[in-house]
């Protein structure tokens, strides 16, 4: 038990009662302090833990049996307790243990739950960060077909401002945000029938994985991968290169440029792959 505040400030308050209950007694006549000091023990468990309330615990007990002697008095015999007096003392105890122990096993198992949500948070941020490094489009789906997470990459192949991306649009609403803008290489009659087989396959979990030609010429390949949750993981992998590498030698350069629309990156990739 560490030293401190809480550690004390349970004890400290079972003394204080005590000390006010004897003062008071010599005036009027009180009801047992026995709840009060039950309440103290419980506040000392959720402030301190078990080590604190135990030692509470031990203190109201002392205290109750000093307060039946002032009381009483003390006689020729000694001190003098009457049964009824050493009946409520038993009960005092066993009830000022258990809720010791009660409330301070709580206290630990809340300390460890919060103590685990930090560490989950923690992890799942560096996830998050690990995944907006890669050039793989990830979208994560819960039950109801709600985005939960959209990468960096994903919101670039699409245009998806940060705002619509952040507010879990179902992946609906992603699919026309992608019609809307653009984003996809198709004719306008088509999109209709496109927007329902990627419906379709996300509802289903249907894994085979498609082509998808952008606006911008890139190629992406989609997967749908069902997860135990009944989620979805939706990967967009750039695969221009694999599926244009038979296109004519002429226009090399041109489909390079699009693997980096920004020019950005495109030498430094050049320059490794001659």
């Amino acid at each position: 038990m560490r030293f401190g505040w809480r550690a004390i400030s349970g004890p400290a308050a079972t003394a204080a009662t005590l000390l006010l209950a004897m003062l008071l007694e010599r005036a009027i006549t009180l009801p047992s302090p026995a709840p009060l000091f039950i309440c103290i023990v419980a506040l000392a468990g959720a402030l301190s833990g078990v080590a604190s309330a135990m030692v509470t615990a031990a203190a109201a007990v002392i205290g109750a049996a000093l307060l039946f002697l002032d009381r009483h008095g003390v006689d020729q015999h000694g001190f003098s307790y009457a049964a009824a007096d050493l009946i409520r003392l038993g009960l005092l105890a066993v009830t000022a243990a258990l809720t010791a122990a009660v409330t301070g096993l709580m206290r630990e198992r809340l300390l460890g739950t919060f103590a685990a949500e930090r560490r989950s948070h923690a992890s799942a941020a560096r996830l998050s960060a690990a995944l907006d490094q890669v050039d793989i489009g990830i979208v994560l789906l819960d039950a109801e077909t709600r985005a939960e997470f959209i990468n960096r990459a994903f919101r670039d192949y699409f245009a998806v401002p940060d705002e619509i991306a952040d507010g879990k649009p179902p992946f609906i609403a992603l699919m026309y945000h992608g019609r809307d803008t653009g984003a996809f290489e198709l004719p306008e009659e088509e999109l209709g029938t496109f927007i329902a087989q990627r419906m379709e396959m996300v509802r289903t979990g249907d894994a085979t994985p498609i082509n998808i030609a952008l606006r911008t010429g890139e190629v992406l390949r989609f997967v749908c991968t069902a997860l135990p949750d009944g989620g979805r993981m939706l990967s967009y992998t750039p695969v221009t290169d694999l599926v244009r590498h038979t296109d004519a030698p002429a226009r090399a350069d041109y489909y390079r440029s699009l693997r980096d629309p920004t020019g950005r990156r495109l030498i430094r990739y050049l320059r490794v792959a001659e």
